[in-house]
């Protein structure tokens, strides 16, 4: 495997980060309105925003993506950190793309004062739960939602 670079995407980035997105859309079998996916970028984009984006790049290729969100929390006076988004390309798994992407997310996140990273995975993504489970620590909770 070559020398893998994550970097936290740029306005330049759109035409590598969008192929990513929407295979991680088709990953869990969903669809976005267009809107929602410009409205993304766009936030990913914005410093105003508490949205961060990250690529990891082979070379020329981005071959993966990270999006996280800071948030507050009542179980701490620092943000925590929601790891929302992970996608690496099926060509880079199995590589170590993904740790590195998590990796870098905890980074930031300790460097942004945050008291701790956390995400959700599907049941059923048992690759990446392997990952999941040598890096941080499973919890038992269980996702309970309402779209509204």
């Amino acid at each position: 495997m070559s020398q893998i670079q994550i970097r936290p995407v740029t306005a330049a980035d759109h035409a590598a980060w969008l192929p990513l997105w929407q295979a991680y859309l088709r990953f869990y079998e969903t669809e976005l309105a267009d809107a929602v996916t410009q409205s993304t970028w766009q936030r990913l984009l914005d410093t105003s925003e508490p949205t961060h984006a990250a690529l990891a790049w082979d070379g020329e290729h981005a071959v993966g993506l990270v999006h996280f969100i800071y948030h507050r929390s009542n179980w701490s006076i620092e943000n925590a950190c929601y790891l929302q988004d992970l996608l690496v390309a099926p060509q880079q798994r199995g590589t170590g793309v993904g740790r590195k992407l998590i990796e870098f997310v905890y980074t930031q996140a300790k460097q942004d004062g945050c008291a701790k990273v956390h995400w959700l995975t599907h049941e059923t993504n048992a690759t990446a739960i392997q990952l999941y489970e040598r890096i941080a620590e499973r919890p038992g909770f269980i996702q309970f939602r309402k779209p509204l």
